[in-house]
């Protein structure tokens, strides 16, 4: 049976060995993206785990992963992070925020001494400024703007 070290050996065309040798040299680059780089460099040149962990500041199942995913994904993937696709969009846009935030500073419905998160919450579905909202976003728009309900 083969050991880890010997299931993905890091072998380097000329091409890649230049192409990470300079974004090395000429940095502009993440600090974690140039580790990644001398990890490859380092592996190619046959340093075993425990060397280029040392060598390059980073744990030894690190260097275990870059080789990995240099063997199954290629380069690219092992030395650039790849994109999660988790964009997150904004349930409160400015005119929401601003509708927020004039609601807040209203008087309190009546047989109440003050806003509460979810009231404010409930009243920006009701006025039909969002379909639906939570607590907890009526909470960061309000800290995002240095807005205290007291």
């Amino acid at each position: 049976m083969k050991t880890k070290s010997e299931r993905f050996v890091v072998d380097l065309t000329d091409s890649e060995r230049h192409l990470l040798k300079d974004l090395i040299r000429k940095g502009g680059k993440s600090v974690s993206v140039l580790g990644r780089a001398r990890v490859l460099l380092k592996a190619d040149q046959g340093k075993t785990d425990q060397e280029n962990a040392e060598f390059s500041g980073v744990g030894l199942s690190t260097v275990f992963r870059i080789r990995r995913r240099f063997v199954e994904e290629g380069l690219e993937s092992a030395v650039f992070r790849k994109n999660t696709g988790k964009r997150i969009y904004r349930k409160l846009d400015g005119k929401a925020e601003a509708t927020l935030i004039a609601t807040a500073c209203s008087e309190a419905p009546e047989g109440r001494s003050r806003w509460t998160l979810r009231l404010l919450a409930d009243r920006l579905i009701a006025l039909e400024v969002v379909d639906s909202v939570s607590h907890e976003c009526v909470r960061e728009t309000l800290k995002k703007t240095n807005l205290s309900l007291t």
